[in-house]
């Protein structure tokens, strides 16, 4: 797909919480096309000891709006310099970069989207998708407290929606991989983003039933299109580049140990 560098103008920027933001763009142009998995190398102005832009999934894609979202978690200057973005700010973008979550090739009840932390940003935008395409996803959504499960509302317009935390104040209590809607549902199909130990643990899942999965991985990526090799992922194909290649890999492509 055609990139794009584009200076985008700030809609909304909302506090969802302590530690993250959700950042809506819009462009007086109609945005580009934009798949699930996808993500943005995003600029970051104003800030000393930032040089490179910073990588962030595409949270979701409002077409009537014509905005695009991106959940942002607040960690170094860069993300909380983002964080301070104020509405009809420029913010410069380079999208959409990296390949897309696979679609099943018919309607299906089957499909299982795990997302941990932040990383349940993709997770919106692909049920939406799915969604899209007659299908009625599930998500399994994990944190460590319910302060920190977000877009819940949003999550719950496009499927069922379980969620897992750490000290048991919302859904059931442990990780996603432990909670008993896998022992309920036989899925076809799961994707997941999040912490790398809890996708090795959901790709252990899928893998000891039998059942196709992909993976969002969140590698250092500095530049977005393949030149840094800050990035690279030991796969059965040899290293690659997660930014160009990825972010989206089936398990079994990967060397983890699973």
């Amino acid at each position: 797909m055609k990139k794009y560098i584009l200076d985008l103008t700030v809609t909304e920027n909302v506090r969802l919480h302590a530690n993250y933001v959700l950042l809506k763009l819009t462009s007086p142009s109609p945005l580009p096309e934009m798949l699930p998995g996808q993500f943005a190398e995003i600029r970051v102005d104003g800030s000393p000891s930032t040089f490179l832009r910073r990588p962030i999934s595409i949270n979701y894609v409002d077409k009537l709006r014509n905005e695009v979202w991106f959940l942002i978690q607040l960690i170094g200057d860069g993300t909380k310099r983002l964080g301070e973005a104020r509405e009809n700010d420029i913010i410069n973008v380079v999208l959409p970069l990296g390949n897309s979550f696979s679609m099943p090739e018919k309607p299906s009840d089957k499909l299982l989207l795990v997302g941990g932390g932040v990383g349940t940003a993709p997770m919106l935008y692909l049920g939406e998708q799915l969604a899209q395409k007659g299908c009625k996803p599930t998500f399994l959504l994990g944190a460590r407290s319910s302060k920190d499960l977000l877009q819940l509302d949003q999550f719950e317009a496009y499927g069922d929606v379980y969620t897992t935390t750490e000290d048991g104040s919302h859904g059931e209590k442990g990780y996603v991989t432990q909670h008993s809607i896998l022992n309920k549902v036989e899925f076809e199909q799961i994707y997941t983003c999040g912490p790398k130990p809890m996708m090795v643990a959901v790709a252990k899942y899928a893998k000891s039933k039998g059942i196709n999965c992909e993976v969002s991985l969140e590698n250092t990526m500095a530049c977005g299109i393949g030149a840094c090799l800050c990035c690279v992922e030991n796969t059965t194909e040899g290293h690659l580049c997660v930014c160009k290649e990825g972010p989206i890999f089936n398990i079994n492509k990967l060397l983890w140990q699973i």
